[in-house]
């Protein structure tokens, strides 16, 4: 499902309206599933309070604000910018079936609540524009705060206040979040690269009443919206159906890149995983590797043609190689017809060469932006989007372009916007264990574009199941932490829980 505009979202409000949904009914469900959805998203019950301004947006708040305290055992407080009886009457109602006895007259006292401190961002909806105003923005600008100095976390609801739904751009005094929940479908301007750091993670909250066709070429990489990837394997499931990965990675100076690439694979979901190493960094990297992997050491990468597997990882770690590598390297992209992910040094190799024809669709190339800045110099100064829909109309090859928002694509595709991650996830090490879950996706069966889709998704998510552990933070965040969680973030995906 493609994202929407506003003038989309609102045509599929007044759709449902059409088709007898009331709107409080439509507010009603729009709240439960957002309450649900930040019960799952923050699984150690705190303190939650709900900034409130006075349309609907408030409304949905409310409702959330009673599913987090009543099911999920929240403490919950209300800071409101208006008076309750200047607020619209759906709001006033939600009010009181909440049955709180007063707003906070002043912020929460942070020393003091039980953590975590949660704040709620239901200012304004996405109707709104322009800068905020009193008493809204010294409302925002008290959220900051407590972010800033009292490790709050702020989380929208359907858009940050402030920032606009259908640009993306966010204006002085807006809200800050760490996360955005977006009510019934993916907003356009929001999966923009520039509105990353004001909305956060972005989440979908389902309202299926209110799904809208978009008529853009951008599209949220989400559980509630893909369909593959979710059945439950067959019982009598063997490591041969699971598939066979064979990663070359790996060198004397980068022999962890070589052990996550494989690490990427096993918790990817791979049956069988070899890696193939130099010989004279064969030793350190075997005794760095999980006992489930095959190592086995190579002269010459011409070496590898006739291995037996159904998908290769390849580039990660390898480093700076003789001539003569570099060539048998080339040519084993370019000949072997196994789906591959490639990766790191080889995208150096091929950028150098300037073989980028050689790229097919059996291919899935993972450039951070220096690497695809030396893929594709000449795109430099578009915009991430465009320089990506550029690179896809040129190769056949599915690309992921790594960042805070990163995106898969391929010639004739929407640009698919990851959901999931977290700042924690800047760390070296990360792209290698990614290559792997995608390497494993491919050996799977899935096509190019799932794969690389799937793997970033669940990458990003179990960065973020890894911060809800009490001893990892942003800072403290490795690679080994994302694969050891890479299991829970299978099961959301299977269960569209995130």
């Amino acid at each position: 499902m493609v994202a929407v505009t506003l003038t989309e979202m609102r045509a599929a409000e007044t759709s449902a309206l059409a088709a007898g949904w009331t709107e409080e009914r439509l507010l009603d469900l729009a709240g439960e599933r957002l309450g649900h959805a930040l019960g799952r998203f923050f699984p150690t019950p705190g303190t939650l309070v709900g900034y409130l301004g006075k349309g609907h947006n408030a409304g949905d708040t409310l409702v959330a604000l009673r599913v987090l305290r009543n099911q999920f055992g929240w403490k919950i407080a209300v800071r409101n910018a208006y008076p309750i009886e200047d607020c619209a009457p759906l709001t006033r109602r939600k009010w009181q079936e909440l049955g709180l006895d007063a707003p906070l007259d002043g912020p929460p006292a942070w020393r003091d609540v039980v953590a975590p401190l949660v704040l709620l961002d239901g200012l304004l909806g996405s109707g709104s524009s322009g800068q905020l105003r009193e008493p809204l923005r010294s409302l925002a600008g008290e959220m900051e705060w407590l972010r800033q100095h009292a490790a709050a976390r702020v989380a929208a609801v359907d858009l940050p206040s402030g920032i606009d739904a259908d640009t993306g751009v966010s204006f002085p005094g807006s809200v800050t979040a760490d996360i955005t929940f977006m009510i019934g479908n993916a907003k356009s301007g929001l999966l923009a690269g520039h509105a990353a750091n004001a909305t956060g993670v972005l989440a979908l909250v389902p309202v299926e009443v209110l799904a809208a066709s978009g008529t853009g070429d951008m599209a949220l990489i989400a559980p509630q919206t893909l369909a593959w990837a979710k059945s439950p394997r067959p019982f009598d499931f063997h490591k041969g159906m699971a598939g066979r990965v064979a990663v070359l990675a790996g060198s004397e100076r980068y022999p962890g890149a070589a052990v996550l690439a494989a690490t990427g694979a096993l918790r990817g979901g791979a049956g069988l995983i070899t890696l193939h190493v130099p010989t004279q960094a064969a030793a350190v990297i075997a005794a760095k590797c999980p006992p489930e992997i095959i190592v086995r050491s190579y002269v010459s990468p011409r070496e590898l043609w006739e291995s037996e597997c159904d998908a290769w990882v390849v580039g990660c770690g390898i480093g700076a190689v003789d001539a003569a590598t570099a060539d048998g390297l080339l040519d084993f992209i370019a000949h072997s017809a196994v789906p591959a992910v490639i990766d790191a040094d080889a995208l150096n190799l091929i950028a150098h060469s300037g073989r980028i024809g050689m790229l097919a669709e059996r291919h899935v190339i993972t450039p951070h932006p220096g690497e695809f800045r030396r893929l594709a110099p000449d795109l430099t100064g578009l915009t991430r989007e465009m320089a990506a829909r550029a690179f896809s109309e040129r190769v056949p090859a599915t690309l992921l372009l790594k960042g805070c928002r990163t995106l898969v694509t391929r010639s004739g595709h929407p640009l698919w916007c990851n959901a999931t991650g977290n700042p924690g996830m800047a760390s070296g090490g990360q792209g290698d264990l990614l290559a792997g879950v995608i390497g494993a996706r491919l050996a799977n069966g899935d096509a190019p574009l799932e794969a690389a889709a799937l793997a970033a998704w669940l990458c990003g998510r179990s960065a973020e199941i890894s911060l809800n552990q009490p001893h990892i933070s942003a800072e403290s965040l490795a690679p080994s932490d994302v694969a050891s969680h890479l299991g829970g973030a299978f099961l959301d995906w299977q269960s569209a829980r995130r």
